[in-house]
């Protein structure tokens, strides 16, 4: 399942560097939902594989060669490993087009740092997908950096859709979205491994309960955004006092469940400004 597809194509050439899970999935969503014509899109990477596969089952064009991808589009989205942002960028930046909108998807990396190793005035967009992207699910937040357009910020949040949601923030709030949605889907594996082994304890075969647990969080998440009601609201109406919904939730009470959550979210959140602190300086040296 994708993304809502889009009312009408969006008429650009859309060259990604890098092919790997991520702009994969990103492609298969722009494809999906018609979003971009196959024809319009381009993928660079230096594994041949990679390449034949996506141009045999989406029909898009590939090909290893960086600048030639650059060269020929109006939008470049960044698909690389944060590490190869030094090696990728002068690249990018001899070839690019003073009219080219700039696309990251890689953590960590700001938009000021981008703009510094690419021709002054270019339009750059940071985002943060997260990986339920792959299966047309994902969260995506976008900021725009010191020259992007609402123009631009609007076509981003266009093709992100594609495989998800995608909200615009201040690119101070970022690091928070990575700690939030970006590192979040562990944190619910992490519950359901949870959910299953309890299962399990409780004398349930491994399978079913993961069953279970998966389809359990899966519904209460679909609920939760088909109703458009609170989680505390929903929370209420399926807990009755004395039964086993209030008992379970007292236990996660007592065992600090909430402050769990925020903990993790802020621990990954102050990694990312770190991560973001190494990168700058990496670049300064």
């Amino acid at each position: 399942m994708y993304g809502m597809p889009a009312r009408m194509a969006v008429d650009h050439t859309i060259a990604f560097i890098g092919a790997g899970n991520m702009a994969s999935a990103i492609i298969r969503g722009l494809v999906a939902t018609s979003t971009v014509p196959a024809e319009r899109i381009l993928a660079a990477d230096p594994e041949e594989e990679r390449l034949q596969f996506l141009e045999s089952k989406l029909g898009i064009r590939v090909t290893k060669d960086n600048t030639r991808a650059v060269h020929e589009a109006s939008v470049v989205v960044l698909a690389v490993k944060p590490q190869t942002f030094p090696q990728v960028l002068p690249v990018v930046s001899a070839a690019l087009d003073r009219q080219t909108l700039v696309i990251s998807i890689a953590a960590g990396i700001s938009t000021r740092l981008i703009e510094r190793a690419l021709p002054e005035g270019t339009r750059v967009v940071r985002t943060m997908p997260n990986t339920p992207a792959l299966v047309g699910a994902g969260a995506t937040a976008i900021a725009g950096g010191a020259h992007a357009t609402d123009r631009d910020l609007a076509l981003a949040e266009t093709l992100f859709r594609s495989v998800g949601i995608a909200v615009t923030v201040p690119e101070d709030q970022i690091d928070a979205v990575t700690g939030l949605s970006g590192s979040g889907p562990a944190y619910v594996f992490a519950m359901v491994e949870a959910l299953r082994d309890a299962g399990t304890a409780e004398g349930l075969p491994e399978e079913t309960a993961l069953r279970l647990a998966s389809q359990t969080v899966f519904g209460a998440a679909r609920l939760l955004l088909e109703e458009k009601e609170s989680p505390e609201v929903l929370r209420q109406r399926v807990t009755s006092p004395g039964g086993t919904t209030r008992a379970g939730l007292d236990a996660l009470e007592a065992a600090g469940f909430a402050d769990a959550l925020r903990g993790a979210v802020r621990a990954a959140t102050r990694r990312s400004v770190e991560l973001g602190k190494i990168a700058e300086g990496s670049d300064d040296r």
